[in-house]
């Protein structure tokens, strides 16, 4: 594979790096804390806090269901343009939610094939919601970067 510095398709300003030498990546790690995670130092609290409930919007599915997806759709696209920590926790809760829905679907035809005993596999959902809402929520709290487990990446 060709370095895109090597076929042109690059600028040599566009790939110095900070000792100003061409070919150097531009694409920089977030650091890691002390727990060995990788955080956003520039996250301000006004974002960990918006974070915190675009993740907390999956409580929304108990009173308004499958519209409660809009949520997090919405808050993303206002504030996905104003910080890539807000555009990751934005994308991670609404990719979330997707898969939840999906599972949920798929979930019907096994439910009503064994005359209700696959109806208990909902509950295994509900539990992977409310632990991965938990711990996606404290994470955005504290500046994090977070994954959902079991999660189907579609935007």
């Amino acid at each position: 594979m060709v370095p895109l510095w090597d076929s042109g398709a690059m600028s040599e300003e566009q790939v110095q790096g900070e000792s100003g030498q061409v070919g150097q990546s531009v694409h920089r790690e977030p650091p890691v804390n002390e727990h060995g995670r990788a955080y956003d130092p520039d996250a301000s609290v006004d974002e960990r806090s918006y974070a915190l409930w675009m993740h907390l919007s999956l409580l929304a599915h108990l009173v308004i269901s499958v519209f409660a997806i809009a949520i997090p759709i919405i808050m993303w696209q206002v504030k996905k343009e104003e910080s890539s920590f807000l555009d990751d926790h934005g994308r991670e809760a609404l990719n979330f939610q997707i898969t939840l829905v999906i599972y949920t679907i798929c979930l019907v035809p096994i439910a009503v094939c064994t005359l209700g005993v696959g109806a208990v596999l909902i509950l295994g959902i509900y539990i992977l919601a409310i632990i991965g809402m938990i711990q996606a929520s404290t994470a955005a709290n504290r500046g994090e970067f977070y994954r959902y487990p079991m999660t189907m990446r579609f935007v």
